[in-house]
């Protein structure tokens, strides 16, 4: 048996899972926790890795790794090799002000044909603006731009800070090969979140980056999909403990978002909506996507295809605000919210509770339409939370389209995605088939499948597990009316 590993190495936590490369059967997994925060010191994340790979068991018998990680996430090198600050993560707003530099000094169209992104604040460059307006001294000493997965992937390697720790069975060092900033290298999927770099053209566009940052430095190198990045050193842990053994094949690693369509098998027509704290609309196609008003975000995915995506503020959170004050937890939630029909008999729930990202209302609160002594009732409440919540999903889902992205099925994943009441409103909201794949660690099985084809120069062809399949129940009175109140609301 061969065995491969994927990574995931969330805002939250380091989840590693180790499958047979020729059927896709896990084997064994392990976690780590990260700190909390928007800007951490990636040292945690180092650490965190090797926790999660003593809890699964180590890699002695692994053949290939592959990180996914979360996207967007400014690592700041200096020439030594050594990290200059916390990284700011992409939940980090406060470079907000910095975008709206960037935005005017280029303009959001020429922004969106040049990377298929408008800056927001989650993007790298924003973030590198940010540095050079707050921290001019730091900013000075950047000599190389690392996303989170990209310096991971470069420590595997033996790339870092000079280090001479050394093991009882030989020597070993921390950092064997040294801060060779050019052995950098990142994936397109990844780079696509940066705001510097084009997926139609796959080139970075170094103005943009020299725009933000205010000056030159090294950049990744991108990866394809099957690309080696190279082999593991032997490396110790701060116990002088030889964790990781030398020669293991390092894959390309990929953005969060892009590892989990790759670990769900999506392939074109294929949309994944993920309601998490957050909701994320993305669809996997083959054709680059441009949209200047930002809404979708015309990302790269791991493989040759593209994945434009839509993010939301809200989308579990919702689902928790209404059943703590209906006093139920979420099977409750659901019981009741099925016992009212569909549309809830005219009751609305306009869902910005955190104001909205899509469509771009901060400053938006979360109103309930359509009251009557009818319709006012638990059962319609709940309905018009779970409506609500998911018919803001599907806003995002228009915007993909209209750029011309055609959908095949809804895959719906995420922890509310298990609750039998938002299954079968999801098949009544969204006009395609909804299907909801077994809970997993999608972005760790996407670093999976990635390391098996790096180590084999064949795609594995992996059947994700289904949960369910809820009947095809589109009802129109649902987007209708919740458009309408939208519509109202904006004037």
């Amino acid at each position: 048996m061969t065995l491969v590993a994927g990574v995931d190495s969330s805002t939250q936590s380091c989840k590693v899972v180790i499958r047979d490369a020729d059927t896709g059967a896990l084997v064994r997994s392990g976690r780590a926790s990260h700190p909390e925060g928007t800007e951490v010191d990636p040292a945690a994340w180092w650490d965190a890795l090797q926790e999660a790979v003593a809890d699964a068991g180590g890699l002695d018998d692994v053949a290939a790794i592959s990180i996914g990680a979360q996207q967007h996430g400014m690592v700041v090198l200096d020439i030594d090799g050594e990290v200059i600050r916390p990284a700011l993560l992409w939940n980090d707003t406060r470079s907000a002000p910095a975008a709206l530099d960037l935005l005017r000094e280029v303009g959001a169209a020429e922004y969106a044909a040049r990377t298929g992104v408008v800056p927001v604040a989650s993007f790298t460059a924003t973030k590198l603006r940010w540095l050079q307006d707050a921290e001019p001294a730091n900013a000075a000493r950047v000599a190389a731009v690392a996303l989170p997965h990209d310096w991971l992937t470069w420590r595997l390697r033996g790339f870092g800070p000079a280090a001479t720790s050394v093991v009882a069975d030989g020597p070993a060092a921390e950092n064997p090969l040294g801060p060779v900033l050019t052995e950098l290298t990142t994936d397109r999927s990844d780079a696509s979140g940066t705001a510097y770099w084009s997926p139609s053209t796959g080139d970075y566009d170094l103005d943009l980056f020299e725009l933000a940052l205010g000056h030159a430095a090294v950049l990744p190198r991108v990866l394809d999909a099957a690309d080696q990045a190279g082999v593991t050193a032997r490396l110790v842990d701060s116990s002088n403990h030889a964790w990781l053994p030398a020669g293991i094949v390092v894959a390309a690693g990929a953005g969060d978002n892009a590892g989990a369509a790759l670990g769900l098998g999506a392939s074109a027509g294929d949309v994944i909506v993920s309601i998490g704290t957050s909701g994320t609309v993305f669809a996997v196609t083959d054709q680059a996507t441009t949209d200047a008003s930002g809404s979708v975000a015309g990302f790269a995915s791991a493989s040759a295809d593209f994945l434009p995506l839509v993010a939301t503020l809200n989308a579990a959170r919702v689902l928790d605000s209404i059943a703590a004050l209906l006093g139920v937890d979420y099977d409750e939630l659901g019981r009741l919210a099925l016992e009212a029909e569909p549309g809830a008999q005219g009751l609305v729930l306009q869902p910005y509770f955190a104001g909205e990202r899509t469509p771009n209302l901060p400053e938006a609160t979360a109103s309930v339409f359509g009251m009557t002594l009818a319709s006012t009732t638990r059962p319609n409440l709940a309905r018009a939370a779970i409506e609500g919540m998911l018919c803001g999903l599907a806003d995002g889902l228009d915007a993909v389209q209209a750029l011309g992205v055609a959908v095949g099925r809804i895959l719906l994943i995420g922890g509310a995605a298990q609750n039998p009441a938002v299954r079968a409103i999801a098949a009544q909201v969204f006009a395609a088939p909804v299907v909801v794949p077994a809970p997993g660690e999608y972005v760790a099985d996407g670093g999976a499948v990635q390391a098996a084809w790096a180590l084999t120069g064949t795609r594995p062809t992996w059947a994700a597990a289904i949960a369910a399949e809820p009947a095809p129940d589109f009802q129109t009175v649902i987007r209708a009316q919740y458009a309408a109140h939208a519509a109202a609301s904006f004037l």
